[in-house]
Formats: structure tokens, C-alpha cells, sequence
């Protein structure tokens, strides 16, 4: 019996022992496993970018350019309101519209455009006309007018071809 005992008690040791082993072996796995998975998610959330370049955030959006077309109005000179020495303003403008049937809906409206043209002309002072930010109030004023007089067509942009002071 003593002999059963001591090959009981060797086998129960050898059970233990490889039941230590074998928690060993799936603890192992599991941390295996877990360092494996939080290792490929650092790799997605940092790597996985692509080619793309890192984006300045004070880099103005990118906009795709859609084609565009322009209308070139005929030249127009007017004199300015002033008190003294005639002054003359003499201009040429292009419209910039999306497409020819904005042109097409246009054309016909001309003389409504010219005339609000002509009429706002008139009335400016050579010291409206000074400097960049003259010219972006004038570029402005000129084309919330012309969208009045042609909508619901609608004008993108006035540009300045030609402006001349005299």
C-alpha cells in the first residue's frame, strides 16, 4: 500500500504539474494574443494613412475647379461725380458664369445690366475708386447688382479687364 500511495502520489504530482503547465501554456497564448491585438490596432490608428500628406490646418480647403465660362461685357466709359476737372472712369468687365445657358439667359438682359452699371458708376467719387479695397467694394456692389438684374440666373464673379482713371 505504501507503494500504491507513493505511485498515487507521484502520478497526483505529475497531474499537478501538468495542470501548472498547461494554465501556463494559456496564459501565455492569451498575452500572446492580447499583445498581438493591441500591437495591430496601434499599427491601423498610426500607419494606416496611406500615402496621404499631413494636412496643414491653416491650409485653405482644396475646391475642385469646375469648368467655367465667361461673358465679356462691352467697354463702358462714364464720368465720375466730382466738382471741379472732369473725371472719367473707363472700364472693361467679364462675367464669370457656370455654364453657356447662363449666358444664353443673359444676353438678353444686357441693357438692364448696362443700365445698373451706368447709373452706380455715376455716382462714385475718385476717392472710391482708390486703392485694392475701393476696387473689391466696386468688384462687389457691381456684381450683387447684375444678380439682381438677371436672376435667377446667377454670376459667380465680376473681373476687371481694364480699369482706367482719367
Amino acid at each position: 500500500m505504501a507503494a500504491e500511495a507513493e505511485a498515487d502520489g507521484e502520478d497526483g504530482a505529475e497531474g499537478a504539474k501538468g495542470g501548472g503547465k498547461k494554465k501556463l501554456i494559456i496564459i501565455g497564448a492569451g498575452a500572446l494574443v492580447a499583445l498581438l491585438a493591441i500591437g495591430g490596432g496601434a499599427y491601423f490608428f498610426l500607419f494606416s494613412g496611406g500615402n496621404e500628406a499631413p494636412s496643414d490646418p491653416n491650409a485653405p480647403p482644396v475646391r475642385e475647379q469646375k469648368p467655367v465660362m465667361f461673358f465679356e461685357l462691352p467697354e463702358m466709359t462714364v464720368n465720375l461725380s466730382t466738382t471741379g476737372r472732369a473725371t472719367y472712369l473707363k472700364v472693361r468687365i467679364a462675367l464669370e458664369v457656370d455654364d453657356q445657358g447662363t449666358i444664353d439667359r443673359i444676353t438678353p438682359l444686357l441693357p438692364r445690366i448696362l443700365d445698373a452699371f451706368q447709373i452706380y458708376l455715376r455716382e462714385l467719387r475718385p476717392a472710391d475708386l482708390e486703392g485694392s479695397a475701393g476696387l473689391f467694394r466696386l468688384k462687389e456692389e457691381l456684381l450683387r447688382r447684375i444678380n439682381m438684374s438677371v436672376y435667377p440666373a446667377k454670376v459667380n464673379a465680376v473681373l476687371f479687364k481694364e480699369i482706367l482713371i482719367q
